[in-house]
């Protein structure tokens, strides 16, 4: 059994929520009956209330336009240790969603504690393994 030390920042990072705010995600145009900005201002007051639990990021496009809002909830240092990975959610856009992200967020995320059952039905694959299964399928296909 090995043990793993973690250094710097990194021994203390919290969860944290990414949220796209790219070309789809966050664009009242694709989803009039969204509001993306209370979306956003709830999820920035909940990280604040956390005592540094929890961290919420804004970035560009992610990719997976066809599944805005799109939320990625990385780890903790702790959920790291625990085996979490990165998580991705697909068809953020009510207010069920929202809660639930921020309840496993707040609760310590991956690798820490397991997500609600109806966020899971959202989870959908980063951007590179989706199009690393779909090459595999291509060449399994030429391959015959």
């Amino acid at each position: 059994m090995s043990s793993r030390t973690v250094v710097g920042a990194a021994r203390t990072r919290p969860c944290t929520v990414i949220v796209c705010r790219g070309c789809c995600c966050g664009n009242s145009r694709k989803h009039p009956g969204t509001d993306h900005q209370w979306q956003l201002d709830r999820l920035r007051a909940a990280a604040a209330e956390s005592g540094g639990r929890l961290v919420v990021r804004t970035t560009d496009c992610l990719g997976p336009c066809g599944q805005a809002n799109v939320i990625v909830v990385q780890p903790s240092a702790e959920g790291r240790l625990g085996g979490g990975r990165a998580t991705w959610i697909g068809w953020a856009l009510d207010d069920d969603c929202t809660s639930d992200i921020l309840r496993w967020a707040v609760d310590g995320g991956p690798g820490v504690t397991d997500p609600p059952a109806t966020l899971e039905l959202q989870f959908i694959a980063a951007p590179g393994e989706a199009r690393a299964r779909t090459r595999g399928r291509g060449r399994n296909r030429a391959r015959r």
